[in-house]
């Protein structure tokens, strides 16, 4: 049965979501995250896309999209292909990278263009990675209030800002409290998230140990260690008790990190 074709959007804005075929991990460490960032924005300069907000999580993407000079379908599929590329290379590695097809949903209005927004940007807090949006280096949320924010040529800010409030500084003031405030925000990829059994949870913990055994790790150097503890946190289905029980470790080591 052929795929229904997608549903374009009037507004010409996308939330996008990029996800790892069988749910893998797709950046495995800064440079495959400065490299998706990189592709970005070779493709937003070529196909004059506009870039509203991303955030690159452990094995999915999430972006904010206005459509450029040809489909997004077209263009979403030039940045997969050309990541993939770069992963197969550095990797060794053959094969799809990406799920097959792309998720998407249309923005239609300013109301819900800020709810993707904050969606999109507290990602990692809802995942547990960290507690504030802020803290999460991996997203766009800073680069919305320092200008130092890499890579300086992908965000387009002046959207968002402009809803907010014509006055620069009293725009930042408010995108700060609304991506702060407390929310019950429902968009794309918001399904009820399956629980791993200890089983499977150990087989994608060893996954992300990238060769260092599942009993060495408490002797790790502290640096070294919380990197992995990191990474742990960002498996889908994983709840950070059942990690530290399986870890063999404290609850709060790995929820302070």
């Amino acid at each position: 049965m052929p795929r229904q074709a997608r549903e374009k959007s009037k507004s010409g804005i996308y939330h996008i979501m990029l996800r790892g075929t069988g749910r893998q991990e797709i950046f495995h460490d800064d440079e495959d995250r400065l490299k998706f960032l990189e592709t970005l924005v070779r493709y937003r300069e070529r196909h004059q896309i506009k870039v509203y907000c991303w955030c690159l999580m452990g094995n999915h993407v999430h972006l904010l999209i206005g459509e450029g000079n040809e489909s997004i379908s077209a263009t979403m599929k030039r940045i997969g292909v050309s990541f993939a590329r770069f992963y197969n290379w550095k990797y060794n590695t053959t094969g799809h990278l990406f799920q097959d097809r792309f998720k998407s949903e249309n923005v239609e209005d300013d109301e819900y263009l800020l709810t993707v927004m904050r969606y999109i940007h507290r990602n990692p807090v809802k995942s547990g990675i960290v507690k504030r949006p802020g803290d999460w280096k991996w997203s766009s949320y800073n680069g919305y209030y320092y200008s130092n924010n890499y890579p300086q040529d992908l965000l387009d800010s002046e959207l968002i800002l402009g809803i907010f409030s014509e006055d620069e500084n009293n725009a930042i003031k408010r995108f700060i409290e609304y991506n702060e405030s407390v929310n019950e925000d429902k968009c794309l990829d918001d399904d009820k998230v399956t629980r791993l059994t200890d089983e499977e949870a150990r087989k994608e913990i060893k996954h992300r140990l990238h060769g260092c055994t599942i009993e060495q790790i408490k002797s790790l150097p502290k640096e070294e260690r919380d990197k992995m503890f990191l990474s742990v946190k960002g498996i889908e289905g994983l709840s950070q008790r059942q990690a530290a029980r399986i870890l063999g470790i404290s609850p709060n080591l790995i929820f302070r990190v």
